[in-house]
């Protein structure tokens, strides 16, 4: 089933996901992943864009997750898995709205991981280096670019949208059950921490 939600509106996601219950019953996993991502250079970054990256990112989790979370509460078992990004966990020239963002799903993780495993739910996140998706299509970065970063990660490519989804797969199925609060980067081995 797909619904189709503004997720920075608390009012559209409790919409969509009352319709996803009422078709599928109580929901025990939730992957909060949408995203949006643009360059601008901090001394012409506005205001506008820096919100629209929280609203997003960080909003969107925060509604989703409020929109969700009753039903693994209720149910003694869930999973919660919050998209965030190296760039949240390094930085980047002209990302950093998004960045900040990134970084703040990082602490959402953390801390709700502290509130809620006691009912069975767990709470990651994944720190996704450079993925070749329709995002990064979007964003317009200069092939060359894409290139270079690819040639230098040790495993010599970008990622594939399947290398986060097994990473997600992971998170979520019953084996991670003593996994919450953490952060794992599938990044090609370009980054460690």
């Amino acid at each position: 089933l797909a619904v189709a939600a503004d997720v920075s509106a608390g009012a559209a996601v409790r919409d969509a996901v009352a319709r996803v219950q009422s078709a599928l019953g109580p929901l025990h996993v939730l992957v909060n992943n949408a995203g949006v991502c643009s360059f601008f250079p901090f001394k012409t970054l506005e205001e506008a864009e820096w919100d629209r990256m929280f609203a997003v990112h960080v909003k969107g989790a925060f509604h989703c997750t409020k929109a969700a979370l009753p039903d693994m509460v209720a149910a003694g078992w869930g999973r919660i898995v919050n998209v965030s990004s190296v760039g949240g966990l390094k930085g980047a020239p002209a990302l950093t709205h998004y960045a900040a963002a990134k970084a703040a799903l990082v602490g959402f993780t953390r801390a709700l991981a502290t509130e809620v495993g006691v009912h069975g739910v767990t709470v990651n996140a994944i720190a996704p280096g450079l993925v070749d998706t329709p995002l990064l299509v979007r964003s317009r970065m200069p092939e060359a670019i894409r290139a270079t970063q690819a040639a230098e990660l040790p495993v010599r490519r970008i990622g594939q949208p399947e290398d986060i989804a097994a990473a997600c797969a992971y998170l979520v199925s019953p084996e991670a059950g003593y996994v919450t609060g953490q952060v794992l980067s599938p990044n090609g081995g370009g980054h460690t921490w």
